[in-house]
């Protein structure tokens, strides 16, 4: 079995796409195990939250103690540095021995890996926990990009606001009453700066709500060939934020660095919102002492921008053994509910409920969902708002 997933790697260092991989290695899950004793795993993900740091810890303690490896967390501020790194890689043909060994991922950077050759598998269906996975949810397509098995969830994420029931007990519904209410209370609104993740997905969202041709969005764009079309969908935004801005925290000219500055900046009374993609985040902070416990999450009326984060194994790692190790045990129920519990992290899980109830977790409840856009729009509006409001 060793030799088959050696095979499917040299297959893939060769050049061949992982499109055209359609053979799936014979399981042999003891031998993987085996072979991930004593292999290093470096991981890199977002190291933004405390929280989600520690969880990273807490399953590093846990796959030494149970396998016998070692989980690095390399700590990034956006995966589109390891993206660049593997292209790197790449170029320079190091097929074997590659730096990176797990990528907490999703959106345009799984879009670009993917059709970079970048990514090992497909993997998936191999996880002996795969089968607890809750296949109601959208697992197949990450941002309209067909995952193909390269990648596995984690979790699910939805843009969702924060609000202090006692200073602000009737918080806006859409984002015309945010607008109302930054003019109601000048410096008291803001959104973190992209390309910070957060700040990118408050422009998505608020694109989908105001621009006259929502179904756009969801077919790619060339902002540079079709420099009309592109302008055309997302006026309604920027006339949006040249009203919003003034009136904005710092006048505009400063954004939070994203989802934990907005929270510190609420529990400061600075703002009167802060913004996460973690439905459960108002209860992990209060939780933890960040926020005060009348605190409480919310989306707005048009629903929560939603998507799974997801795991994937450059094709080049050195240690793909020791990462379908890490992939499996994070979807575990023991790691899935621990992740869960708004005490820890509060992260919603990716497995079915009765596989959670298993294990002792209780349940959540989601908002409404709005699918994530085409990753291609995504770069074109960073781009855009970076050449309007950038310094």
């Amino acid at each position: 079995m060793k030799k088959t997933f050696l095979g499917l790697a040299l297959a893939l260092a060769s050049g061949l796409s992982t499109a055209a991989v359609s053979n799936e290695p014979e399981q042999n899950w003891d031998e993987i195990v085996k072979q991930a004793n004593g292999q290093t795993v470096y991981f890199n993900a977002w190291g933004g939250s405390q929280e989600i740091n520690d969880y990273v810890r807490w399953a590093g303690r846990q796959l030494q103690s149970q396998y016998g490896i070692s989980l690095k967390h390399v700590k990034v501020a956006d995966i589109a540095e390891t993206t660049q790194r593997l292209l790197a890689e790449k170029a320079a043909g190091k097929h074997q021995g590659g730096s990176v060994d797990l990528v907490w991922i999703n959106g345009e950077n799984f879009r670009s890996m993917k059709h970079s050759n970048l990514l090992y598998g497909p993997f998936t269906q191999q996880l002996p926990n795969w089968q607890y996975v809750d296949t109601r949810l959208p697992i197949d397509e990450d941002f309209t990009e067909p995952t193909a098995g390269l990648e596995a969830p984690w979790g699910v994420g939805q843009l969702v606001f924060i609000h202090d029931k006692e200073t602000l007990n009737n918080p806006p519904k859409n984002f015309a009453e945010l607008l109302s209410l930054a003019r109601a209370f000048p410096g008291k609104v803001s959104y973190p700066q992209p390309p910070e993740f957060h700040g990118s997905s408050f422009l998505k969202a608020a694109l989908l709500e105001l621009t006259d041709e929502p179904d756009s969005l969801y077919t790619a764009i060339d902002s540079q060939t079709q420099r009309q079309r592109f302008e055309q969908v997302t006026a309604p935004l920027w006339h949006y934020l040249d009203q919003l801005h003034p009136v904005a925290w710092q006048q505009g000219k400063r954004f939070p660095s994203g989802t934990s500055e907005t929270i510190q900046l609420l529990d400061d009374q600075q703002l009167l919102l802060a913004i996460t993609f973690n439905p459960n985040a108002a209860n992990a902070a209060i939780e933890n002492g960040n926020l005060v416990d009348t605190a409480q999450t919310y989306a707005f009326e048009q629903g929560a921008l939603s998507n799974i984060h997801f795991l994937a194994i450059p094709w080049n790692a050195q240690a793909k053994e020791g990462a379908l190790v890490t992939i499996n045990f994070l979807m575990s129920p023991e790691a899935q509910a621990r992740k869960a519990d708004a005490k820890i992290w509060g992260d919603p899980s990716v497995l079915k409920p009765e596989s959670l109830a298993n294990s002792g977790a209780q349940g959540f409840s989601l908002f409404k969902s709005i699918p994530e856009p085409h990753p291609s729009w995504l770069t074109a509006i960073e781009l855009e708002w970076q050449k309007r409001y950038g310094s």
